[in-house]
């Protein structure tokens, strides 16, 4: 099979990965064979190439947004079956017995073990996947339209339901990536009014057109100051800049897997009872949850379609954000008959 591989972490101008052919990884109990159908380019990528997020091991398939079809299923599967379409998101396996697990926070297990980071992922033709996390995908869901929705959709959802943000409130999102052009979709099937805050003036337009209704920079001041706002963007800097826009009672979610350190501030911009927190990981429920939600609305993925040779240009095009919305590697077409 063809993969490709972060051999060493590098600039992406360098082209880190590189285009390898190898066997189709063995199948073990408790595991499925997935055949590749799509896979998100993500962030969270771009930092382990990098090495902004040091990899447990290499070489390494990076990739945890991965649209695949079941080839075969290992001793022990019974939930899934081969030629089923499944998603397979960024938590990859949990301990399932501490204190996190128990609670229904698997998302803060310490031996969390994540897709195409700890094992390798889905810029390959084929791998490996637990079925812990394992998401059945709506028939109504394309292939390149459900693969965005594995990490940027469902971590955009939990970022919003971690401000508390409810129906009608007035929700900042600063960055505008493959993550904030979904929230933005269902913070407006909440009845929610969304204000965005980005440089680049492509992704104006697009929040703009995706029913924004104030766009301008983190340094602008906009017309009404917001209940919960959410960063997208791994730059501690946008943190001060955020808070001060908030109402008293409001929160500020940080959904970044890395980020720039934060600078001091003025403790007057965390008074009045205002939230600072950060959003880490996903839980399988908020999966399940998002993506019936997706399929409710339904969501419109804005994509860029690239074949799997071009990762490391998906990746450069991620880290100058040149793209509205997500990137996403085409591998192969799908034989399902699900849709």
């Amino acid at each position: 099979m063809q993969a490709m591989r972060l051999i060493k972490p590098a600039p992406v101008e360098n082209f880190p990965l590189e285009l390898v052919h190898s066997d189709i990884p063995r199948l073990r109990a408790g595991q499925v064979l997935l055949r590749v159908l799509t896979c998100g380019v993500c962030h969270t990528d771009l930092h382990i190439a990098e090495g902004d997020l040091t990899a447990p091991r290499l070489p390494l398939t990076l990739g945890h947004q991965v649209v695949a079809e079941i080839e075969t299923v290992g001793e022990g599967v019974t939930r899934f079956l081969p030629g089923q379409r499944v998603g397979v998101p960024w938590m990859h396996t949990t301990c399932g017995a501490c204190e996190f697990c128990r609670r229904g926070e698997e998302n803060l297990c310490k031996q969390a073990r994540f897709t195409g980071f700890h094992v390798d992922g889905g810029f390959a033709e084929f791998m490996l996947a637990d079925t812990q996390f394992l998401l059945p995908l709506s028939p109504t869901l394309t292939d390149l339209q459900a693969a965005p929705m594995l990490c940027a959709g469902i971590i955009g959802y939990r970022a919003l339901r971690l401000t508390g943000l409810q129906p009608g409130e007035r929700l900042g999102l600063f960055g505008f990536g493959a993550s904030a052009h979904l929230a933005i979709q269902v913070a407006r099937y909440w009845g929610c009014e969304v204000y965005v805050f980005t440089r680049s003036q492509q992704h104006r337009r697009h929040a703009e057109e995706l029913g924004a209704v104030w766009v301008g920079s983190a340094e602008d001041k906009a017309p009404q100051l917001l209940d919960r706002a959410v960063s997208f963007a791994p730059s501690g800097k946008l943190i001060p800049l955020a808070l001060a826009k908030l109402q008293p009672g409001g929160t500020l979610a940080v959904n970044a897997v890395y980020s720039s350190p934060i600078p001091e501030m003025r403790y007057e911009l965390l008074y009045g009872e205002r939230t600072l927190r950060s959003v880490a990981n996903a839980t399988h429920q908020d999966g399940l949850e998002f993506m019936q939600l997706a399929a409710e609305i339904p969501l419109a993925a804005s994509v860029t379609e690239y074949p799997l040779e071009d990762a490391n240009e998906a990746l450069l095009d991620v880290k100058n954000a040149a793209l509205n919305g997500q990137a996403v590697l085409r591998l192969a077409q799908s034989l399902s008959k699900m849709y």
